[in-house]
């Protein structure tokens, strides 16, 4: 995700106490959330999800949304009663391997199924969810209006429950298809491939398939009367792009998307997905996301977003965050990919001087450091990642010297491509790159809430 430069000027630097989880005792229950220290209702217990299939039938003019998710997962447990994550619209019916379940609506987003036989340990099963409703509009929160009638979904950590149920955890990844019908004159566009696209009468099918596993709010929906732009990358790769009416100023920008990935590649690694794009939508939302293979883009898009935002695809969309206290793991890297990198390899620009320009403007600003970079607390992930990530990422990189911070940063994603990564795994990974102890430099830059010293702040080259 990035933030307009007004909105993150304008985040106020309060910590919010996280929740505390909730033990259940019953051992043929899933949990209806699996601790996150930030969100501990998200996510559920007793099953892993593989699969995720959806088709909605969308009218623009009455927002009338109706869904059918089908669910395929595996138990980890025995399970007479497990949860889903969904607070969009009525449900009408639950089915469980094709047997009528009863269901219940609770809590801020829980769906819970009780099955009419018991699900055992290690056997797959099907959830099929029917559901139909007025969309509510979340305003960037999830399911979002668009000025030309049409809507999309964006959020982080959570939109995907407003128009699908899920197990909402970054800790179950799962392949994604989507079949969405809309009236003739609108189009579709979401993740990865667009496998169909099909109009018979006044209504237009179109779908979409996702075959690298992805997370809830990575997945998105986008409905207007789009024009699209398509390239492809000199190995291939489809890159499908989307405007939305009054969107077509970006057109330029998203023409340099293959040489931005070519670019990311270097970097990180080969490309992890089979497709590539962007959705530019109209509407006043304050952020930009990484939505897999296809993020979204709000009207104040930049280059710098652009390369940001495809950044994440490595950082945050591949390798995933544990919790939601890792999310440096995500932000840090792409604003430092932006911010520093592009500018540095592709405009000549001195970030050596551009870090001391940075740090002698806010050294002795005390709400600078105010916040953390590792577990800044619920509500503030999106706060100090952008503006002290960047920093951390140059200081430990003139601290470790670039042909060693740069081999190891790719080695770390390739480790844990499709997969989750912590920061404490990063600082352990990190550290077994260098002969030097971290550990003072780690917890100046990653725990406290004060400049680093003069030894962190300054590293290496840094120093002259």
């Amino acid at each position: 995700m990035r933030l307009s430069g007004l909105w993150v000027a304008a985040v106020a630097a309060v910590l919010v106490t996280a929740l505390p989880g909730t033990a259940y005792a019953d051992p043929f229950v899933g949990s209806p959330g699996l601790g996150d220290p930030y969100y501990p209702l998200d996510g559920n217990g007793g099953y892993d999800v593989g699969h995720y299939d959806v088709t909605i039938d969308y009218d623009p003019p009455s927002r009338e949304l109706i869904g059918r998710t089908r669910v395929d997962a595996t138990a980890t447990q025995a399970l007479r009663v497990f949860n889903l994550d969904f607070n969009g619209p009525d449900v009408r019916m639950v089915s469980v391997n094709n047997l009528p379940a009863a269901f219940d609506r609770n809590g801020e987003h829980e769906l819970t199924v009780t099955p009419l036989l018991p699900l055992l340990p290690g056997l797959p099963f099907t959830v099929l969810v029917d559901y139909a409703g007025p969309a509510a509009d979340t305003e960037g929160e999830g399911w979002t209006l668009a000025p030309s009638g049409g809507a999309f979904v964006a959020g982080e950590p959570h939109s995907a429950t407003t128009w699908y149920p899920l197990n909402d955890t970054p800790l179950d990844k799962a392949t994604f298809a989507l079949h969405a019908t809309v009236p003739a004159e609108w189009e579709v566009v979401s993740n990865g491939l667009r496998t169909g696209d099909t109009v018979r009468g006044d209504k237009r099918t179109v779908s979409w398939e996702s075959r690298q596993p992805v997370l809830g709010y990575l997945t998105t929906v986008a409905i207007d009367h789009f024009s699209y732009l398509e390239q492809r990358r000199a190995n291939g790769t489809p890159l499908l792009s989307a405007f939305a009416p009054e969107a077509e100023r970006n057109r330029e920008t998203e023409q340099r998307l293959p040489e931005i990935l070519d670019f990311a590649e270097a970097l990180y690694g080969p490309y992890p997905f089979e497709a590539a794009g962007g959705i530019y939508v109209d509407a006043p939302i304050q952020f930009s996301l990484e939505t897999q293979t296809r993020p979204i883009y709000a009207p104040w898009t930049d280059l710098q977003t652009v390369v940001h935002e495809i950044a994440h695809q490595w950082w945050g969309d591949s390798v995933s965050v544990r919790q939601w206290s890792d999310i440096c793991l995500n932000e840090c890297f792409a604003s430092y990919t932006a911010d520093y990198l592009w500018p540095e390899r592709m405009e000549g620009a001195d970030v050596d001087a551009d870090y001391r320009e940075t740090v002698a403007a806010y050294q002795d600003v005390p709400g600078f450091w105010d916040i953390p970079l590792e577990n800044p607390g619920a509500g503030n992930e999106f706060t100090s990642v952008y503006y002290r990530g960047p920093l951390f990422l140059h200081a430990l990189r003139k601290q470790l010297g670039d042909d060693v911070f740069f081999g190891a940063v790719r080695e770390f994603i390739t480790a844990h491509t499709y997969g989750n990564a912590s920061m404490p795994e990063f600082r352990m990974f990190m550290q077994s790159k260098s002969r030097t102890d971290l550990t003072g430099f780690f917890r100046a830059w990653l725990d406290t809430t004060a400049p680093p010293p003069e030894e962190y702040l300054f590293p290496g080259s840094l120093r002259s």
